[in-house]
């Protein structure tokens, strides 16, 4: 009898899984497992809402698979020790798992691989994630790609049917078996994991949430272009804590954006887009694992010349730093967008755009501060991803804005929150304001700031820097990376970037 072990780790589905499909259509008998790992666990606050969305999502699997004849087996530990061990106690003669990009879990399968090995168990990873991975989208000199339109445009010639055709793994769902008799499988509590008191998901978990929030986006999709500017709105699917845990397939969404895009629908072209700049950062990842090292001050700049930026320290830079995390900077749409994080672990995208370029150039703050904090805290935190972001909002990454691109709060406050609404919900204290006085308090009439009971510095802060000033302080901070004889900035160089 053959047995095989199909590993669930950014991949918590049967339904068009590469490793479950090979492994049902390879082998006599399948067992799946799942080992909730200790290392990444353990720095977690023990809140992390995370952790409630994988156990909901592993919870939900295991149920499926107890459907249709198998189970899940859980670890709780490590899985270069669990899985092979694993795969000796149940008399597994192979090992499937679906791909990660991360250079620590590309490290982690390859020690997997090797103590398989050593017990003479094979090993077989598969691209799950990704509709192309690694060396499959590259330039006509076989390089990496470094800007992301002639990579979409590269990915969108390569794009096939055949590479969007989902993997009938549901189909074969009678190769699987029961755990051996002896062998432990119970799903752990979140008590047990040591999360008893994490924070319920933000967005509902596993497939069925996946499919939930699938549903309710396509009949948005069309308008997606727009409504996904708006933080207030309705807009984004909202599927991307999803799509990292793999509670659904890439091969599930993507054609229903590429057959709308072909019909000229500009929100689905949007959204594939979308689609695309993941994969991207997938690549950049993969062909520069330098700038994804885990740690703050361990991992460089795409541009190494940006590394020679001398960000702010000291005791002020800590408090700046300690007023963004806050959301207590004065600046209400950088506030409620750092309260909405702290207390969902979503951010919109925009969102995400205006408080980066706020700390790495309002503040000065090293870009990395921020992307750890977002590491502690996003559902839907994605290694490639996270630092792409905080790269192209720094300057430093691979096709990022340039360095004289600076969001102006206010603008941005009074384009993309006009009412204020998502102001209104985060930062309660100054909503009485009307809505020509919300995005910047400090310009209100003593009237109108008195009319809606608030005394700024005592219910509200002040601006804790002056955007105009800092803007300039951001300019000669980048000096250091034009290089001789390289021009100073012009008049239009120092206009803010309120795209």
């Amino acid at each position: 009898m053959i047995w095989a072990w199909s590993g669930f780790g950014g991949d918590l589905r049967t339904a068009d899984n590469a490793a479950l499909y090979h492994a049902l259509t390879r082998c006599r008998r399948v067992l799946c497992a799942f080992v909730f790992d200790r290392e990444i666990l353990s720095p977690l606050d023990k809140k992390d809402r995370r952790v409630a969305f994988i156990h909901a999502s592993a919870a939900e699997l295991d149920r499926t698979l107890r459907e249709a004849g198998g189970a899940l087996i859980v670890r709780h530990g490590h899985p270069v020790h669990d899985i092979p061990a694993l795969a000796r106690e149940c008399g597994a003669n192979a090992v499937f798992a679906n791909r990660d990009y991360e250079p620590d879990a590309k490290a982690r399968d390859d020690a997997v691989a090797q103590k398989l090995a050593s017990q003479d168990i094979a090993f077989f990873s598969f691209k799950d994630q990704a509709v192309f991975d690694h060396d499959e989208v590259m330039t006509g000199a076989d390089k990496p790609y470094t800007v992301f339109t002639p990579y979409k445009r590269k990915w969108l010639q390569t794009l096939t049917p055949d590479a969007l055709k989902p993997y009938a793994s549901e189909d074969h769902l009678n190769a699987l078996a029961k755990p051996p008799s002896g062998v432990r499988h119970a799903m752990p509590s979140l008590a047990e994991l040591g999360f008893g008191h994490a924070q319920p998901p933000a967005f509902p978990a596993g497939t069925s949430g996946a499919y939930e929030l699938f549903d309710n986006f396509r009949d948005r999709m069309s308008d997606y272009d727009h409504a996904r500017e708006f933080p207030a709105k309705k807009g984004p699917s909202y599927l991307g804590v999803h799509l990292r845990h793999g509670t659904i397939s890439i091969r599930a969404l993507a054609p229903s954006a590429h057959d709308a895009q072909r019909h000229g629908n500009k929100g689905a072209e949007t959204w594939l887009g979308e689609l695309v700049w993941r994969e991207f950062y997938f690549s950049v990842l993969h062909h520069f694992p330098q700038v994804g090292v885990l740690g703050v001050g361990d991992h460089r700049a795409f541009k190494p010349e940006y590394d020679r930026i001398r960000w702010e320290t000291g005791d002020a830079a800590d408090a700046n730093f300690a007023a963004w995390c806050a959301g207590q900077t004065g600046y209400p749409l950088v506030d409620a967008a750092m309260r909405q994080i702290n207390e969902s672990g979503y951010m919109h995208n925009r969102l995400r755009m205006v408080v980066a370029s706020f700390l790495t150039k309002d503040f000065g703050i090293d870009w990395r501060l921020g992307e750890a904090y977002f590491e502690a805290l996003l559902n839907d935190f994605d290694l490639s991803n996270n630092n792409g972001g905080w790269q192209w909002a720094a300057s430093s990454g691979c096709d990022a804005q340039p360095y004289f691109r600076i969001f102006n709060p206010v603008t941005q406050s009074e384009k993309f929150d006009a009412a204020g609404t998502l102001i209104r919900h985060y930062v309660p204290e100054i909503a009485g304001l009307p809505n020509r006085a919300i995005h910047a308090p400090w310009l209100a009439k003593p009237d109108t700031l008195k009319e809606a009971k608030i005394a700024l510095g005592a219910d509200y802060p002040q601006p804790i820097v002056d955007h105009d000033a800092a803007r300039k302080r951001t300019l000669a901070r980048y000096d250091v990376v034009r290089g001789p004889g390289k021009r100073k900035a012009g008049a239009s160089e120092e206009k803010d970037d309120d795209a």
